[in-house]
């Protein structure tokens, strides 16, 4: 095995924490960058025993400079609440932070990974979205800190890669859930299991008719993997997320009866901007990195369940 020395930032934050884990179980030298604003030392408090793993206090909007062989840069607020809380912070994460680590990228000759989002494409006109739709995407709306940051950091990569030959990769992420989920993130899924697990009424926004697609943070990750291991000529963007589509209602029940819960389902108004439909087309991920999810809805709920159950006194 090739041991490499790797560079996460965002390495304690929920999809952070999942992929330091990974590459120190291949062996690799794994240095986890933070500032903690949404990430958690409890997310890699087991991970501190491994003599090859690092922790870095940081934030991105300042340069870093360490010797690397790869940058997977995951760093910024992922969940509405979080990013809406400080909207100016949320954009300079993701252009700053896309500037300096692929200054550091180009510096020390490291291979890049981006963590996109499907929040790229907005509220989409064609569906499932391929990686050629360029989106419908509300420039001054309440989600554009997040929305225009990622496609500013796509941009970014793209022309580092043209202009200075930067090695890079775009990955565009589709929902992800499973254990680590900061519990008051706001996301459908750690909302529907935490409400369930209280036995609390759980909120449905709209008539509950809008779909996403839950992709299981394993699947994520290894999709994260193929992705930095295919060769420089690959650099994507490349959707990593769960086809198999669902109402937001159909995954209230879910959780009610996985849960075993008493709650009832109330509806509220639909917030602004949010999206109908979110399907990735993953033809591209099949055929370019042999990747496709493997984890089931209800497989991935009952794990992200015994999670927070743990952690829900």
């Amino acid at each position: 095995m090739n041991k490499k020395r790797i560079l996460v930032t965002g390495g304690a934050g929920f999809v952070g924490s999942h992929l330091c884990e990974r590459l120190l179980s291949e062996g690799h030298e794994v240095y986890c960058l933070d500032n903690y604003f949404t990430g958690q030392k409890e997310n890699i408090l087991h991970l501190t025993k491994y003599p090859y793993f690092e922790l870095i206090r940081h934030d991105v909007i300042n340069p870093y400079l360490i010797e690397v062989d790869e940058i997977y840069n995951l760093a910024c607020p992922a969940s509405p609440v979080h990013y809406q809380y400080n909207p100016i912070k949320t954009i300079k994460t993701s252009v700053m932070g896309a500037i300096n680590m692929l200054g550091l990228a180009k510096r020390v000759n490291a291979k890049i990974l981006q963590a996109s989002t499907s929040e790229v494409y907005g509220n989409p006109m064609v569906h499932p979205q391929p990686e050629s739709y360029w989106g419908n995407v509300n420039p001054i709306g309440e989600r554009s800190c997040y929305d225009e940051g990622k496609r500013a950091a796509e941009t970014l990569f793209r022309d580092y890669h043209a202009q200075n030959n930067v090695k890079i990769k775009i990955v565009r992420i589709f929902n992800t859930y499973g254990p680590r989920m900061h519990p008051n993130d706001g996301r459908v899924v750690s909302n529907f299991i935490v409400q369930a697990l209280q036995n609390k009424d759980i909120t449905v926004y709209g008539k509950g008719e809008q779909t996403r697609s839950f992709q299981y943070v394993d699947d994520l990750v290894e999709g994260m993997v193929r992705t930095m291991d295919t060769d420089d000529a690959f650099t994507g963007p490349v959707n990593i997320g769960n086809p198999d589509e669902f109402k937001i209602i159909e995954l209230a029940e879910k959780v009610i009866k996985l849960t075993n819960s008493k709650s009832k389902i109330v509806f509220q108004p639909l917030p602004s901007d949010d999206p109908l439909m979110r399907q990735p087309d993953i033809a591209l991920a099949k055929k370019a990195l042999d990747w496709q999810p493997k984890v089931k809805l209800d497989e991935g709920l009952e794990k992200t369940i015994a999670f927070f159950k743990d952690i829900i006194k």
